[in-house]
């Protein structure tokens, strides 16, 4: 095993394991004592709402996990809600709701229900904005004692998941936690300017060894930045990943420097302000692209991706809804389809991305929701059909192609064989595959059904398939091509 030093020089040659490029989806969950009121404002993306209500956007996302800021923004649709349904109780009454929806939870039960969605991964959120740990932390909490569960949430989980054959990741919050600072947010220049400083970098860094130390996470998933300077945090990583020898590390993990700090002061988050909210105004994304760390294995585009093949090693990671964690007022219509998270997906497969799927489960019962349970299921199925072309590959010389019909093709490869996988409505008949350079006495499969009859037309091939049923996209292995 490599032995890494807490530089850049040294971090930077660590390289991202083999497991997590064959991957390629992972279970994000979100869920905590903000599933119990599971309540957002509803404005469409998070990219829509800080453009079109950049002045109260950090209250009013559509991010129920969000729900313990937006409550104490008077204006915010969340606290107007909080104090007709809940009678404007502490956010920390919550916590006894949660518990006692533990009483109900079977982490074995979701681990096999992952298992069968196909994933290879799991990250579970061990402590998100309102700082309320998932573990019986050992790390006192310097202003608020007791903030964490006594159940070992994160430890039941992780051995329910690593049974099941699948590796076992954790997300921390470590550039926000609203139990140290609880000023309210309004603004993004509020947001990035509200990491706390005074006692929480340390406890931080001490929940994070904690972390690593109890739980081995294959992937330590940082959100926001994190709270101590440059050579702090390398101190971090070189530390995990001695510790942890196939490990990796996302993008998330901006230090604090002297610019961030002054972000602390409200002159300089309101300059901020001035600069973001035209821009906003006039962004087309509807999600968010992490800016480039100075440290990290792989990118984590949020409702969002990127629109080529990327050297670097990207994962996709979004809700089935506009929110990760549980909102009771979605409904049927605000989901993504099943067919929407095969094409999402295989998008990103394509251009060397995973994708980290999150659900919500509800806090009342700690069950997951049917609608998400059911997409599960048909994407797991579809995996089950298609995963030679998924899992393992490599993105090929190019993603993108078409159909004689114009239907989106989007290519993989393992050695010498090719992975075209059509995306849309297939019946069966003929189906003509362009710029797909097949050698003569090629084998083309049908995945799911075997091999199908070709010719070559062209620079094309023209496949007779057999008649189908309806499916969100179908695969090809194509034997030999010419490279």
């Amino acid at each position: 095993m490599k032995k890494f030093e807490a530089t850049l020089s040294s971090l930077n040659q660590h390289r991202v394991p083999e497991w997590y490029e064959d991957a390629k989806f992972g279970i994000f969950i979100h869920w905590g004592l903000f599933s119990i009121p599971g309540f957002a404002s509803s404005h469409g993306s998070i990219g829509e709402t800080f453009a079109k209500h950049y002045d109260i956007a950090v209250a009013e996302t559509p991010y129920t996990e969000w729900y313990a800021n937006a409550i104490k923004v008077p204006e915010s649709e969340s606290a107007k809600h909080h104090a007709a349904v809940w009678k404007g109780a502490p956010y920390e009454d919550f916590r006894g709701a949660f518990n006692k929806g533990l009483e109900q939870w079977d982490p074995k039960t979701w681990a096999r229900l992952f298992k069968q969605a196909g994933a290879k991964y799991v990250v579970l959120v061990t402590k998100h904005h309102d700082g309320y740990s998932l573990w019986p932390t050992g790390v006192t909490h310097p202003k608020k004692e007791g903030w964490h569960s006594e159940r070992d949430i994160v430890g039941e989980l992780g051995a329910a998941v690593r049974a099941e054959g699948m590796r076992y990741g954790l997300y921390y919050s470590g550039g926000i936690d609203w139990s140290f600072n609880q000023r309210p947010l309004r603004t993004l220049g509020d947001f990035v300017g509200s990491v706390p400083g005074g006692k929480y970098p340390r406890y931080a860094v001490a929940q994070m060894r904690e972390l690593i130390d109890r739980y081995k996470p294959s992937v330590l998933w940082n959100d926001i930045s994190w709270p101590t300077p440059l050579g702090k945090m390398t101190e971090t990583f070189a530390y995990y990943y001695n510790t942890v020898e196939d490990g990796v590390i996302n993008d998330r993990n901006m230090p604090v420097t002297w610019k961030s700090w002054l972000l602390r002061i409200p002159f300089f988050s309101r300059r901020l302000d001035a600069k973001l909210k035209p821009l906003m105004a006039k962004a087309k994304n509807k999600g968010v692209i992490p800016q480039e760390p100075p440290h990290s294995d792989f990118r984590t585009p949020e409702y969002a991706s990127f629109p080529d093949i990327q050297k670097r090693k990207w994962e996709a990671t979004r809700g089935m809804s506009h929110s990760f964690g549980f909102n009771r007022r979605d409904t049927e219509a605000d989901y993504l389809s099943v067919e929407e998270i095969v094409r999402d997906f295989v998008d990103a497969v394509s251009k060397n991305g995973n994708l980290l799927l999150n659900i919500g489960p509800r806090g009342e019962d700690a069950q997951i929701p049917s609608e998400q349970v059911a997409r599960l299921a048909g994407f797991g199925a579809w995996l089950a059909a298609n995963g030679e072309a998924i899992y393992g590959t490599r993105p090929w010389v190019r993603a993108e192609g078409k159909t004689g019909d114009g239907l989106p093709v989007r290519f993989t490869h393992k050695g010498d064989v090719l992975y075209a996988i059509v995306m849309g409505k297939v019946t069966g008949g003929d189906i003509t595959l362009e710029d797909v350079p097949a050698s003569e006495g090629a084998t083309v499969t049908l995945l799911g059904h075997g091999p199908v009859p070709w010719r070559k037309a062209g620079n094309a091939i023209v496949v007779s398939l057999p008649p189908l049923g309806e499916t969100p996209a179908i695969s090809f292995s194509i034997s030999k091509v010419d490279a």
